[in-house]
């Protein structure tokens, strides 16, 4: 019994050892995970402050504004003190509204009294003014309403943004398939 006693136990240490491992390594993952977000939210957070605009980067979720930029493109904003003037490319958004708009400023009018402009803007695909789009009652864009001025842009690269949030089931597949490599993989 003393063999076969040893053999046993060998191999429950052995086992307990592999569990401990895989705990590890799973804890480790999780950490470069943790690690990976809170330097994505770092870099994020210095954009913000850099850009002055609460969003640096967004997507075009619309072809409003074709030919110029397309559904899937990243766009880069700027929120500096300069007045905004008609032609800019701006990304605002609407009281009731959770998604921006990107669209370029047609007409700009300034108020005598406080020296602020108040914008109205237009796709360049779309047959008449925002107007339909902002607030019941509202005529103009105030300052507030617009988070960046479009300062650059990668053609096509939000397109992986679009497919995660249209198809859901990609995005968990995905998940779903990276927390099976994490649980299968040894090291």
């Amino acid at each position: 019994m003393g063999w076969i006693g040893e053999t046993v136990d060998s191999v429950k240490s052995l086992q307990i050892r592999q569990v401990l491992i895989q705990a590890v390594s799973l804890v480790s993952i999780y950490s470069v995970a943790g690690m990976i977000v809170t330097s994505a939210l770092i870099i994020w957070k210095a954009l913000m402050c850099i850009t002055g605009s609460e969003s640096p980067v967004v997507v075009v979720l619309s072809g409003s504004m074709e030919p110029g930029f397309k559904r899937g493109d990243i766009l880069f904003l700027h929120m500096g003190k300069d007045p905004i003037r008609a032609g800019e490319i701006v990304v605002f958004n609407v009281d009731g509204r959770e998604i921006p708009i990107v669209h370029r400023v047609i007409k700009v009018h300034e108020r005598q009294d406080t020296g602020e402009v108040d914008v109205l803007t237009k796709g360049d695909n779309n047959y008449g003014d925002d107007r339909l789009l902002y607030a019941e009652g509202q005529l103009w864009l105030q300052r507030n309403h617009i988070m960046g001025r479009a300062v650059g842009f990668l053609p096509y690269v939000g397109w992986v943004t679009i497919i995660m949030t249209e198809k859901p089931i990609i995005k968990y597949i995905l998940i779903g398939a990276l927390g099976l490599l994490v649980i299968t993989s040894k090291d």
